[in-house]
C-alpha cells in the first residue's frame, strides 16, 4: 500500500516518534472521540494505562508529557517544547482537557505504568478511560503506537488497517512492482512519488511541503551544532556536536587537510540532530525520531559535497532525494515495520539508512536498479540491530548510531553508483528478512531496556 510522503515525514518533538509523538496523537484522537460521542461535557476524570515498551521506557522517552500534550489538544508540529505545559499540570494537579475543561489530574495516579503487561497486538499499547462525576466509565479505547508517530486503534489493528488506500495513479506493495511501474511508464522513483502526491494535493502544496520538511531537518542540524550543555534524563551525557563543530572549523581555518574529514562532518550532522531529538527539540520523523539524524546528515552531505556532480543540482536534487526515500519507507511500512518495539533498531536506524542510501543514489542520477541496490545494502548491514537504550533514554547508543547510520548510507549509495545496479539480494528479500529477524528477536532487545547495553552499562 502506498504511504504518502507526508505520512512518512512529519514534524514533531523528540525524543521518540513511537513513545512521544504516537501517544500524543492517540491522546488527542481519544479527546476528539469524546467530543464526537457528546461525552466531553460529562468527563470528570481521565485514566491512562501504558503497557509493554511504552511503560518500560516511557519516562525516558517522554511518554508522560506526550499524553498530557495530547489530552490538552495540542498538535505536535505546532508545540513549543520550551513552554512548561507539564510542569503546570504537576504543580496544580489540574489538566485543561482540550484547553477548555479543567479536571483533576495527578500525573502519578492518572497515568499508570503496567510494565509487566504486553498486549498481544503490539508492544506499544495504551488505554484511555474517561469517567463521569459518579465514576461511571464513559468511553474506553485502546491504541497502539506502531512507529513513526502512527497510531492504530485496537479495532483497526485487528483488521490490519491504518486507513483506506489512497486513490493514487501508482499503487505498489513491493519493490519489484515499484520498479516495474517505473519501467512501464518511463519514470524515476521520485517522479512516480510526485505523481502520486499531486493526485492528493496541489502541486504547490507538495513542493512547498517537501521544502518545509527539508528546512526543519536542516534547522535541527544548525540548532544541534550551536547547543551546549548536558542532555536531560539523568545520565549526564554531554552534548558533543558543538565541540566537534568547533574542532572542524578550526581545522578548516588552519588548512589542516585530512582526507577523511568529510566523514567527520557527516558524523557531526548526525550527532547534532540526534542530540536535539534527545533534548526534546523540533525534529522530523525520518522515519522515526530515534533515527532522525541520518537523512538530514546525508542530505547535507549531498548539498555540500555531491550536488555539483549531480544532474539535478541542489534544490531539485533535494526533492528527488526525499521523494525517493519516501517510496523506500513505504515498502518497509507495507511489508515490515519501522517500530523499534516491534523489530528492534533495524526498523529505525536500519530503515533510515536504507532510505538515505536510496535517496542519495537517486539524487546522484542513479537508475531505479541502482537505487534499489543502495537501499538493500543500507539495510543488509543493519540486520539484527537491537534496540537497547540505556535508562530508556534516546541517547546511548542512539546518538552515535545515527552518525554511524549516516556514514553507512553514504557508503551504500557509493557502492551502488559504482555498479551497474545488478545485485543478488533484492530489497524485497531483505525487507522480508528484516521483519522475520525482528519477530524472532527476544523481547528484551526491542525497546524495553531489559537487555543488551541497557543492562550492561551503569546508569550513572
Amino acid at each position: 500500500m502506498y504511504y504518502s510522503f507526508f505520512e512518512i515525514f512529519t514534524i514533531g518533538v523528540g525524543p521518540s516518534s513511537s513513545h512521544t509523538v504516537g501517544p500524543m496523537r492517540a491522546a488527542k484522537r481519544y479527546l476528539e472521540n469524546l467530543k464526537a460521542e457528546k461525552l466531553f461535557s460529562k468527563v470528570r476524570n481521565i485514566k491512562v494505562t501504558l503497557y509493554g515498551s511504552l511503560a518500560l521506557t516511557g519516562h525516558g522517552h517522554g511518554t508522560v508529557k506526550a499524553v498530557v500534550y495530547g489530552l490538552m489538544g495540542l498538535e505536535a508540529d505546532e508545540l513549543d517544547p520550551e513552554k512548561p505545559y507539564v510542569n503546570a499540570v504537576e504543580r496544580d494537579k489540574i489538566l485543561h482537557l482540550g484547553q477548555k475543561k479543567a479536571i483533576p489530574f495527578e500525573i502519578d495516579k492518572a497515568i499508570v505504568f503496567a510494565k509487566d503487561v504486553f498486549l498481544p497486538e503490539h508492544s506499544n499499547g495504551m488505554k484511555f478511560e474517561a469517567f463521569d462525576a459518579r465514576g461511571k466509565k464513559l468511553l474506553e479505547e485502546v491504541y497502539f503506537s506502531t512507529g513513526g508517530g502512527t497510531v492504530v486503534r485496537r479495532d483497526e489493528f485487528a483488521q490490519r488497517v491504518e486507513r483506506e488506500p489512497y486513490n493514487v495513479p501508482h499503487q505498489f506493495d513491493t519493490c519489484r512492482e515499484l520498479l516495474e511501474r517505473c519501467q512501464k511508464y518511463n519514470l524515476s522513483i521520485a517522479d512516480l512519488v510526485l505523481q502520486n502526491e499531486v493526485s492528493l494535493r496541489s502541486e504547490k502544496e507538495v513542493k512547498s511541503g517537501i521544502m518545509k520538511i527539508y528546512r526543519v531537518m536542516q534547522d535541527s542540524i544548525d540548532r544541534g551544532m550551536r547547543a551546549r550543555g548536558i542532555l536531560p534524563g539523568g545520565l549526564g551525557i554531554k552534548r558533543r556536536a558543538g565541540e566537534i563543530f568547533g574542532r572542524l572549523e578550526e581545522k578548516f581555518r588552519d588548512n589542516d587537510f585530512d582526507p577523511l574529514m568529510i566523514v567527520d562532518w557527516i558524523n557531526l550532522w548526525g550527532f547534532a540532530v540526534a542530540e536535539e531529538n534527545a533534548a526534546g527539540g523540533r525534529i522530523v520523523t525520518a522515519p522515526t525520531m530515534g533515527s532522525a539524524g541520518i537523512i538530514p546528515s546525508v542530505l547535507r552531505y549531498y548539498e555540500r559535497y555531491a550536488a555539483a556532480k549531480s544532474p539535478f543540482g541542489v534544490e531539485k536534487g533535494i526533492e528527488v532525494f526525499l521523494a525517493t526515500a519516501s517510496a523506500i519507507c513505504s515498502l518497509y511500512r507495507t511489508n515490515a515495520s519501522i517500530s523499534g518495539a516491534e523489530v528492534g533498531c533495524q526498523g529505525e536506524v536500519g530503515v533510515a539508512c536504507s532510505m538515505a542510501a536510496a535517496g542519495l543514489a537517486a539524487a546522484m542520477g542513479g537508475t531505479p536498479e541502482q537505487v534499489e541496490m543502495a537501499a538493500e545494502t543500507g539495510m543488509e548491514h543493519n540486520l539484527g540491530l537491537t534496540c537497547d537504550p540505556v535508562a530508556g533514554l534516546v541517547q546511548i547508543p542512539c546518538i552515535e548510531r545515527n552518525a554511524m547510520g549516516a556514514v553507512k548510507a553514504v557508503n551504500s549509495a557509493r557502492l551502488a553508483m559504482r555498479s551497474d545496479g545488478k545485485h543478488v539480494v533484492s530489497l524485497d528479500s531483505v525487507i522480508k528478512t528484516m521483519y522475520s529477524t525482528g519477530r524472532d528477536m527476544a523481547c528484551k532487545y526491542k525497546e524495553t531496556s531489559m537487555g543488551g547495553l541497557a543492562v550492561n552499562v551503569p546508569n550513572c
